[in-house]
């Protein structure tokens, strides 16, 4: 009975193999002597490729030229009818200086304030063409003028 109470160790179950190794060996290529063969087909249609990409390129870019050209032109045409506006705004505020700086009555008040006096008879000689000329064409001629002088 001493044999049976000796125990036996077991060893651990190892793995086994399945399969084919997977090895990978190096293997030199050399393509120096190869020449590449063109494809007629291949190079026609990556022209017609090229040309139908750079056609819509040029309608893009056309578009887009004149999109930004009319927001552009949107722009300059708010400045000018800005602008335009507040020259009209000035135009009339200079008019009604004008009206105003042009009164009979406030010229009359101002020379009066300064010492001027009305003028007397025979003091204003009129340029106008409208008088008959009494003989002939005159070339110069001399009028007495009176100065009145304040002092």
């Amino acid at each position: 009975m001493a044999a049976a109470a000796v125990q036996v160790p077991v060893a651990p179950r190892r793995r086994t193999w399945s399969g084919t190794p997977e090895i990978y060996f190096t293997k030199s290529i050399d393509n120096s002597r190869l020449v590449k063969v063109e494809d007629p087909r291949r190079t026609r249609e990556m022209r017609q490729f090229g040309i139908a990409l750079a056609c819509l390129f040029v309608l893009v870019m056309g578009y887009a030229f004149q999109h930004f050209k009319a927001i552009e032109y949107g722009y300059k045409i708010e400045a000018l009818k800005s602008q335009r506006a507040n020259l009209l705004e000035m135009n009339r505020a200079l008019s009604l200086e004008e009206a105003t700086l042009r009164d009979p009555e406030r010229i009359d008040r101002i020379a009066r304030e300064m010492g001027l006096q009305s003028p007397q008879a025979g003091q204003v000689v009129r340029m106008d063409s409208s008088m008959p000329e009494s003989s002939g064409s005159v070339v110069a001629s001399l009028t007495p003028v009176a100065v009145v002088s304040a002092r």
